[in-house]
């Protein structure tokens, strides 16, 4: 053994004497992880998060966050000479005269709108897979504060370098603290130092973005990470997997591989997007005026339902007591938004009490099909959210196609009222359609591709069973373990007929007849990667 290696095992040893570490190592090394593609979309959140630091980092050792007024004297001539603000001189010598400096604001940015786009596809995923439930609402809620700190962030960032777009989005976000009654006119005092724009605005946004707000993400993802790691993951039905075990990769050394190639795999991606393809070119824009606002301005498009619902919102205004009531700003842009995030927010604790009435724990997926109610919900919710940010672009809209924008506006108004209710009752009869056809696979079979003549001369083609595998997904009822873990067997089990308080509620929200099951501890087995014991609270391993 060489002196390295004796140093290295000594200092080990000496390391686990004081602090035990070696068993909790050795269990953490062990931990599994599911093979499914889709956990990876909270991996691309995290990831991109870490180069949002790397960068911003950089940017932060370049960027003055200051409102007084300067004459440009950098490398961009057509601005050279032109009077403007610390701000956006110090972005544009970041983009002109630091080395590196332009790639890595694009890179900045790119890597914010896929850490907002990751953070709410994965949310998603959560939602129309139902791995909000039981033992797991606080993470949902969590994850639903990281989209909410993550849309401040980016917003917060957007407006630093106080060029004419970002510097209309600051504009914009002061009407809507003044919309606010009673308080809004102070708080916006408050933020901005005195009057619009003020002189404090930048320095306290500046502090927000690179302290305040990051710190907040960075512990809310510690904790996300904390409970995942205590309660296991969620998986897909399948061979082998159950309520009480996860089946997949363990940690080291096949998921440390992925691991790493996948975030190098993403900084890749995101250094690509960086130095080819354009994003907030702040020079074509020039310094911000209060008295102009940048022709066919959008923001980015995490903030963009937010400007398609104050452009959609009809023009109500309301005279009380000498006092205006912006309603046409203030239920858009601070209500509806307040509702929305709220209602996400809850939804676990409001499908398990009001709805399903099924407060068990879950550890097993549900796939959307199976639950056609809550993935119409999830359609619906969706729906809305995509007219409004079409609504955020209608004069561009309007001025490509040539079309009068106050149609466009109707249009999208008529949309957001009948468009949900419409995908809502699409999306469930697709979905009772899927079960129907699952239905039919499991009790037929699939094809073989060999045809037998018939006494009567008629050709059929024969079929054979689904395999396991397949077998499992389809006859394991959404919102159904009970038959597992009691025990039963019962191949006709259907979720009408078990008779607990939850059926007469929730019979609607899964499919309307329960299609024949096999018991998955009795089906046949296939061994997939590692496995470990679940962790749910209060069960035993098996």
């Amino acid at each position: 053994m060489s002196v390295v290696q004796k140093g290295a095992d000594g200092l080990g040893r000496g390391i686990d004497d004081r602090l035990g570490s070696s068993n909790f190592v050795r269990r953490s090394l062990n931990k599994v992880f599911p093979d499914h593609w889709s956990f990876m979309l909270g991996e691309i959140a995290l990831y991109s998060f870490i180069i949002l630091l790397l960068t911003g980092t950089y940017l932060a050792l370049f960027y003055t966050p200051s409102l007084s007024e300067v004459v440009y004297d950098g490398s961009y001539i057509p601005l050279k000479g032109v009077t403007m603000s610390e701000a956006y001189a110090s972005t544009l010598h970041i983009s002109f005269d630091v080395r590196g400096g332009l790639i890595m604001r694009q890179i900045h940015h790119w890597a914010a709108l896929l850490f907002v786009a990751s953070i709410a596809v994965h949310l998603m995923r959560v939602f129309f897979t139902g791995a909000f439930r039981k033992p797991r609402e606080i993470n949902w809620v969590i994850g639903v504060g990281l989209l909410v700190m993550a849309i401040l962030e980016g917003f917060a960032g957007y407006s630093l370098p106080d060029d004419l777009l970002s510097g209309t989005g600051a504009r914009i976000a002061s009407g809507i603290m003044l919309s606010i009654p009673v308080v809004g006119s102070w708080a916006a005092f408050l933020l901005l130092g005195g009057e619009y724009p003020g002189t404090e605005l930048l320095d306290r946004l500046y502090i927000a973005h690179v302290f305040i707000v990051p710190l907040a993400i960075l512990g809310l993802i510690t904790v996300h990470m904390m409970m995942i790691w205590y309660q296991k993951h969620t998986q897909f039905p399948g061979p082998g997997r159950t309520e009480h075990n996860v089946v997949g990769s363990r940690l080291y050394p096949v998921y440390a591989a992925k691991a790493g190639g996948f975030f190098f795999l993403v900084f890749g991606v995101l250094a690509l997007l960086g130095g080819l393809a354009q994003i907030n070119p702040v020079w074509l824009y020039g310094p911000y005026d209060a008295s102009q606002v940048s022709a066919g301005s959008q923001p980015d498009w995490y903030i963009g339902f937010l400007d398609g619902s104050t452009r959609l919102m009809p023009n109500w205004e309301f005279y009380l007591g000498g006092y205006t009531l912006s309603l046409n700003v203030l239920l858009p842009t601070v209500v509806m938004p307040g509702l929305i995030f709220t209602a996400m927010a809850l939804y676990p604790w409001i499908e398990a009490h009001f709805i399903t009435k099924d407060k068990r724990a879950h550890n097993l997926l549900d796939r959307p099909r199976d639950v056609p109610t809550r993935t119409a919900i999830g359609v619906a919710s969706l729906t809305f959210y995509i007219v409004l940010l079409i609504g955020g672009g209608n004069d561009v809209i309007a001025s490509i196609f040539n079309i009068s924008i106050n149609q466009i506006s109707w249009v999208l108004r008529i949309l957001c009222i009948v468009g949900p209710p419409i995908a809502f009752v699409i999306t469930k009869r697709i979905c009772l359609s899927l079960q129907k056809s699952d239905e039919h696979l499991l009790h037929h079979g699939i094809e073989s591709g060999t045809i037998r003549r018939l006494p009567t001369g008629e050709f059929v083609e024969e079929t054979v069973p689904l395999p396991a595998q397949y077998r499992l997904n389809l006859t394991r009822v959404a919102g159904d373990h009970e038959a597992i873990e009691g025990g039963h067997g019962d191949p006709g089990y259907d979720l009408e007929a078990v008779g607990h308080a939850e059926a007469p509620r929730s019979k609607g929200f899964f499919r309307p007849k329960g299609v024949s099951r096999v018991d998955p501890e009795q089906a046949e087995r296939t061994e997939v990667g590692a496995l470990e014991p679940s962790g749910k609270p209060g069960s035993p391993p098996q």
